[in-house]
């Protein structure tokens, strides 16, 4: 009978290890949906600022969807990797069809989904063997963000990038008066930096009055003499064409940066028209550029583990 449950547990390993490297074929020209999610990633984009431990409960196994530390190795669905995860993947699958008792793993929850801490192979197994529901002791992350299992690190990011420029947008009211004012960003915390760049502009222009002006006036003045002026310089060039995957927005918050740092070499007359187009000549990509980084991307992406 023993012996039986090892013959089990050795081919239930090979056929996990065999559905593996499909899912890696299958994904090899798609983005990350067949990554794992890693928690620390996770947690640099959603920012918890607290925890809160819930005890051992049932958790949904299809939540379950990354991992605190073992995350390389296994892919997205939890399937093992690599050969020597063996030995103790098949302790746990002898486990399972033996129906013993084995202690709660260890997750941590944040926006609805499940990273574990300790238990990685037992969460293998149980999706492996299709379990609806495993025990776990549970400390839940805080997130203002709602995820689903289905989400990659990339979608996530996304979620949170517009989570941000929702939340802009309600605190500056700056559709209200400039409704075309739509700009978007490739980065987190980007609409927390053109705050900043409102309040510098408002320290600035405010030299030049006796009483405090209003955010809103800073703001204004802010979007139509220096954001719309270097849009328009970045339109008007076609300098979008030279940053694939980047946005206009994306460039004012780099060119602002540039131009700060070519005002301390040159002073503060470096007109702006120059610093868009020297930019774009020193990190801009010509096309051949475009073409071997995409290829140079796509060797990783067959060649990795």
């Amino acid at each position: 009978m023993n012996q039986d449950i090892a013959k089990l547990a050795q081919v239930d390993f090979d056929r996990a290890r065999l559905k593996e490297i499909f899912g890696k074929i299958s994904f090899l020209i798609s983005d990350d949906t067949n990554e794992p999610l890693s928690l620390e990633d996770i947690k640099s984009i959603l920012k918890p600022k607290s925890s809160t431990y819930k005890g051992v409960k049932p958790v949904k196994v299809s939540k379950i969807v990354g991992s605190e530390g073992r995350y390389k190795d296994f892919n997205r669905m939890f399937l093992p990797k690599h050969t020597h995860l063996r030995d103790r993947w098949e302790s746990v699958d002898k486990a399972h069809h033996t129906a013993a008792i084995l202690p709660p793993v260890n997750l941590y929850e944040i926006g609805g989904l499940y990273f574990v801490r300790d238990g990685n192979h037992r969460v293998s197994v149980a999706k492996l063997q299709k379990v609806e529901f495993i025990d776990a002791e549970v400390t839940a992350l805080d997130s203002e963000l709602k995820l689903n299992p289905e989400m990659t690190r990339n979608d996530i990011k996304q979620a949170v990038i517009e989570f941000e420029k929702q939340q802009f947008y309600e605190e500056t009211e700056l559709l209200k008066f400039r409704p075309e004012s739509q700009f978007d960003f490739t980065a987190i915390g980007r609409y927390d930096e053109i705050i900043r760049h409102i309040l510098g502009h408002k320290y600035y222009i405010n030299q030049n009055y006796k009483y405090e002006l209003s955010f809103e006036t800073a703001m204004l003045s802010w979007y139509d003499n220096v954001f719309i002026p270097i849009i328009n310089i970045i339109e008007k060039e076609e300098i979008l064409s030279r940053f694939p995957g980047r946005t206009a927005a994306d460039l004012y918050v780099w060119i602002v940066k540039w131009w700060h740092e070519l005002k301390g070499r040159y002073g503060d007359d470096y007109p702006i028209e120059q610093v868009v187009l020297d930019y774009s000549e020193k990190y801009g990509k010509g096309g051949l550029r475009i073409i071997g980084e995409f290829f140079k991307k796509l060797l990783v992406k067959i060649f990795k583990d």
